[in-house]
């Protein structure tokens, strides 16, 4: 039998509840713990191969994720909105925070889920970069279980690319992505043939490597995120480019189902 209409318009409205203006995800059970110091220095680096967080605009505001959502890499750059929940004593009331997946968590099998192995899989956890912890719960608690979705991310600036690598190794680090965060896909095109997208596959993290030769041309880049959303910067890197350096483009071509629009 086919649903009512005001089934279908309370189906509607119940996903609209659970999942809110700027957010990917409904609200789902994890835990939290927290590393990397005060000052979140050991935080840098990473898997997900995105180095000085403070210097690619990262902050403290990051996490590791455990196994089941790190995605072998794919959810670097991901974001998630986290609130500690059902910890009278350690959680700070009312405290949201929005983090990026900037690193995975290691399991580690020697120890049981529930005592030192809070990474093993299946359990869906965050590793806190301490300043980050210490928003939503207090220092004492060391973990603590957390209320967890995920959000679009909010950057400043636009797509950066930096280039590393050799004549016919390009190692491309896609960093400041906002949105859905996580790329899962990038192409490369050289300005000598401009009607030709070379596809990349991932090597790391977020490094997407190209064996093309593309010394002195101009390079565009398409990324695909998670959501199926692309993003096209033309000629971000102007002919001249070297490797190890960087190279941003403000305005964008975001390419969804329904076309294109220029931010």
């Amino acid at each position: 039998m086919a649903p009512s209409s005001s089934s279908i318009v309370l189906i509607l409205l119940s996903y609209l509840l659970a999942v809110a203006p700027g957010a990917l995800g409904q609200w789902r059970p994890g835990h939290a713990t927290f590393y990397g110091g005060s000052d979140a220095s050991g935080t840098m680096g990473g898997a997900c191969g995105y180095g000085n967080l403070y210097s690619q605009g990262y902050g403290t505001s990051t996490a590791a994720l455990s196994t089941s959502l790190f995605n072998s890499g794919l959810s670097c750059g991901s974001c998630y909105e986290l609130r500690c929940s059902g910890e009278r004593r350690w959680c700070l009331p009312g405290a949201t925070i929005t983090v990026t997946a900037t690193n995975f968590c290691h399991p580690n099998y020697g120890l049981p889920n529930n005592d030192g192995g809070w990474c093993n899989p299946p359990l869906q956890h965050f590793d806190l970069a301490e300043p980050a912890f210490l928003r939503i719960a207090q220092y004492r608690a060391g973990i603590v279980p957390v209320s967890f979705r995920r959000v679009r991310c909010a950057r400043r600036g636009g797509v950066r690319f930096t280039v590393n690598g050799h004549a016919y190794f390009n190692l491309v680090l896609v960093t400041n992505v906002g949105g859905a965060g996580d790329v899962h896909a990038v192409s490369v095109k050289g300005s000598s043939r401009p009607g030709r997208w070379y596809p990349m596959s991932r090597n790391w993290g977020q490094n997407w490597q190209s064996n093309a030769y593309l010394n002195g041309q101009a390079l565009s880049f398409r990324i695909t995120t998670s959501d199926g959303r692309a993003l096209v910067s033309h000629n971000v890197a102007p002919r001249g480019w070297q490797f190890g350096q960087t190279f941003q483009q403000w305005r964008t071509l975001t390419i969804n189902v329904g076309g294109a629009k220029r931010h």
